[in-house]
């Protein structure tokens, strides 16, 4: 992946570069499935922040838990979520503008005062085209992409994750190598200037 290939990755449709990844370790809870599903996504989790070099965590010392996955078949759901509406000041407004778009996910970032990950929520709208992802596909994908502050048109036209032989679904090597460089301890926790890009690509030069 090339410094090109890299800015992009951060870069929004604004045109504003932003980088951001955890500034703590990530604790976790999910709601609206079985048991089996949990699993695959405590898996996956797992297994990314391991490959990041990243920790997580039973509970956050400020937040108890700083990242919330919500499964459910209807956003209306959300509007009768006990307390939601003081995590998400502004929830039923989106809520609304979900709807109106149809939209099937949706993800909110809060940040510290570094500009670093303080919390992730993640909503995943269960329609006809969620139910047919496998588990492990939706589970690595969402917890890849609340990894970093990606653009918002990073994975537009190309998924995070590619199919090998044998049909399993893994991570792309280069995007797994973008993340371990992102969470290299001498790379800052946030950015808001290109020239961070070059800094990855060289992490990543030197990873090779």
């Amino acid at each position: 992946m090339d410094v090109d290939e890299i800015t992009a990755h951060f870069t929004r449709a604004s045109g504003d570069y932003a980088f951001a990844r955890w500034g703590r370790a990530i604790a976790p809870v999910v709601f609206g499935v079985d048991d089996a599903t949990l699993s695959v996504m405590k898996g996956a989790l797992e297994a990314v922040c391991q490959m990041a070099g990243h920790e997580l965590t039973e509970m956050d010392p400020e937040l108890g838990v700083n990242f919330m996955v919500f499964f459910f078949r209807d956003w209306d759901e959300l509007r009768h979520v006990p307390d939601l509406d003081r995590l998400i000041p502004d929830l039923a407004p989106l809520v609304d503008r979900l709807e109106e778009a149809d939209a099937n996910q949706y993800r909110i970032f809060r940040f510290d005062e570094a500009g670093a990950i303080r919390a992730c929520f993640v909503f995943l709208r269960m329609d006809e085209h969620l139910s047919a992802v496998p588990a492990e596909t939706l589970a690595l994908s969402q917890v890849v992409q609340s990894m970093l502050l990606w653009s918002d048109t990073a994975f537009t036209d190309r998924s995070p994750l590619a199919l090998v032989p044998g049909g399993a679904t893994v991570l792309r090597p280069e995007i797994g190598a973008l993340i371990r460089a992102a969470y290299d301890p001498v790379m800052p926790a946030s950015a808001s200037d290109p020239s961070h890009a070059l800094r990855l690509s060289a992490r990543l030069g030197m990873a090779q």
